[in-house]
């Protein structure tokens, strides 16, 4: 989070909702190829 010098202040919390940040978006890519598996196929077959 941003302090009102504009220097970023990274608290253990900020690290852990950053690594659920990460996570959260690699499981839904994740859901979204498995869930378009004929879609992506068919992109790499082109």
């Amino acid at each position: 989070m941003a302090t009102e010098e504009g220097v970023e202040s990274d608290s253990p919390l900020d690290a852990v909702m950053e690594d659920l940040r990460h996570e959260l978006v690699r499981r839904v890519a994740a859901a979204d190829r498995e869930a378009n598996r004929d879609v992506y196929d068919a992109l790499e077959d082109e």
